[in-house]
């Protein structure tokens, strides 16, 4: 038992609610952790769900009765989401990122947990009402993406790999097309990683014509598992439309133009925006 000034008090429960995002939490364990009637700890988090709303940190959700306590949900508004996606689009611009055959270079935008934590965030926006039991992504770049969105959602995350490990153990392994060469390649999941009929969030780095999230897609029928969603970072706005294997799915930003003989880059805001 603490016993500490409200201010310090305050604090204190915030940080506690921003460490375990869509998680109840009982107003006895606040009420036993300071000594303070359960009172005193409804009107302090009246004053941290005010400053979580106007700040565009979250919101605290309220559940009444014995079982009842208070569920911090991290939420970005619309337009503080859109002003970021616009920074990051402008850093997608620079043309020494645009490498041989077209390719386009992130991994230092990947690397930087700064902006991982905030797309995590707008995914945990776009997706908070759906009842998803983990996060998916392939290996490697979307690993990143992955963990802050599951840090986000207080989810599990489960890696795709393009080859099986042994340390894996048994494992089911799929084909699929991927590519603008329509290549063949291979993904495998482990049987412990994923419990059958999960709910599961695919989310990816960048989506092309969708051929690797399709092959995620597929190996979850494997399962017997239901996609809850599909959220991408980064998507091409070059590729036609009968070219596109998926149709419901959120993108956060969009290629919409790229010049390897002039080094041009142009990204826009993705389908999240278009409402």
């Amino acid at each position: 038992m603490k016993k500490l000034k409200r201010s310090a008090r305050l604090v204190e429960m915030t940080e506690f609610l921003l460490s375990r995002p869509h998680t109840l939490i009982p107003l006895t364990t606040f009420a036993d952790r300071y000594g303070a009637a359960k009172s005193s700890i409804s009107e302090d988090l009246a004053i941290i769900k005010e400053v979580f709303e106007e700040g565009s940190i979250g919101v605290l959700h309220t559940l009444a009765g014995a079982a009842g306590g208070v569920k911090f949900m991290p939420k970005l508004h619309k337009e503080d989401a859109l002003s970021f996606i616009q920074n990051f689009c402008r850093q997608l611009e620079q043309s020494d990122r645009l490498l041989p055959g077209g390719y386009l270079y992130m991994s230092d935008l990947l690397g930087q947990p700064a902006i991982m934590n905030e797309v995590g965030k707008i995914f945990a926006t776009a997706f908070a009402d759906r009842d998803i039991d983990v996060i998916m992504t392939v290996e490697t770049k979307g690993i990143p993406l992955a963990y802050a969105t599951g840090a986000q959602l207080n989810l599990p995350v489960v890696l795709v790999r393009r080859d099986h490990q042994v340390t894996e153990g048994s494992a089911v392994s799929i084909n699929y097309v991927s590519g603008s060469h329509k290549s063949l390649h291979t993904m495998t999941l482990s049987r412990r990683a994923l419990k059958e009929k999960s709910r599961v969030l695919i989310v990816d780095d960048f989506m092309k014509a969708g051929g690797t999230i399709k092959g995620m897609m597929d190996l979850l029928a494997e399962f017997d598992a239901t996609v809850a969603g599909v959220g991408v970072l980064l998507e091409s706005g070059t590729v036609d439309s009968d070219e596109r294997l998926l149709t419901d799915y959120i993108s956060l930003a969009k290629l919409t133009a790229v010049d390897s003989k002039t080094k041009m880059i142009e990204a826009a805001p993705g389908n999240y925006f278009n409402d």
